[in-house]
């Protein structure tokens, strides 16, 4: 079995990373400028669709990922490329594709938030706790020595700090606050998905390498993430709404952070990166076509007496 794709490293140098990291602080601030205290107050009085949420991407969907691995068999940087997606909060692009989805708009802005938030924690803690599980890649994190504390360091430096900034502001300034959410959100978004395509094409000819051992493997792992959300809300009695809404969110994580730390930490594995740059890339595809379909079978709103 032809392993080199465990060995090859992306193109990406430190001027990018700075770029990452700074797109990625730009798009927490972004989302923490529409976000209150009130709003993880008002979580309290309805916590079923959030609780379940957090739990179909934090615990429902590494254990997926996990099983998908073991039967898959892919190559261990696959297999840690998958985890690290795993591991990853929902990116806020999913609060676009949920509102053209016909989901509940509300629960999705919410669950972006308390899961970025709760990635601080549960991305280290899940990359390292699945990844040593399967010896393939815990031969990687032990070569590589990750720290799941400086992992944390990162996430709190990139999304922690602009989340709390970015409250602050729009408690003391809201009428800044709103315009700048609205610059910001599409502005950070476009930066990124252009950022991801110069990866690719400075990397082509590794893409076109290797990119036939990911392709199926994403668009099974992204189905398999989508639908879990989706039927989990299902089967705790959601609406539909909120069922699409816990599907897309589960299905549209934030692949962006994963590069962030394949390219901080493991000096862009091959299949790692190549797994979160094809993810970043394919889950605007699917969610997109789910979110239209989806608009097209409207969610009947029954009529109360």
């Amino acid at each position: 079995m032809d392993t080199s794709i465990d060995n090859a490293q992306l193109n990406f140098n430190n001027d990018n990373l700075w770029v990452l990291n700074i797109i990625l602080a730009v798009v927490m601030f972004g989302v923490a400028l529409g976000l209150k205290i009130s709003d993880f107050q008002n979580v309290l009085k309805a916590p079923k669709p959030v609780i379940l949420g957090l739990i179909s991407q934090f615990i429902l969907l590494p254990v997926l990922t996990f099983a998908l691995i073991y039967i898959m068999k892919p190559h261990a940087s696959i297999a840690l490329g998958m985890i690290m997606i795993a591991a990853c909060p929902g990116g806020n692009i999913s609060n676009f594709m949920t509102q053209i989805a016909g989901g509940n708009s509300a629960l999705s802005v919410t669950l972006t938030s308390f899961a970025t938030v709760l990635s601080i924690f549960f991305t280290p803690f899940n990359l390292q706790l699945w990844g040593s599980l399967y010896p393939p890649t815990n031969e990687i994190l032990k070569e590589v020595s990750i720290s799941p504390i400086d992992v944390f360091q990162t996430i709190v430096l990139i999304l922690g700090f602009p989340l709390v900034i970015g409250m602050l502001v729009r408690a003391l300034i809201p009428r800044i606050s709103e315009i700048l959410s609205k610059i910001l959100k599409p502005l950070s978004i476009l930066i990124f998905i252009a950022l991801v395509a110069v990866a690719f094409l400075n990397n082509m000819d590794l893409f076109n390498k290797y990119i036939d051992q990911v392709i199926f493997l994403v668009f099974l792992h992204n189905a398999i993430a989508i639908l879990s959300g989706y039927h989990l809300g299902k089967i705790f009695g959601l609406s539909r709404e909120d069922r699409r809404t816990l599907g897309v969110e589960t299905g549209i994580q934030n692949s962006g952070l994963g590069l962030l730390l394949i390219f901080s930490f493991f000096n862009g594995l091959g299949g790692m990166a190549i797994v979160a740059g094809w993810w970043g890339i394919w889950h605007i595809v699917s969610g997109l076509s789910l979110a239209y379909i989806w608009n097209r079978k409207k969610v009947k709103v029954p009529i109360k007496a």
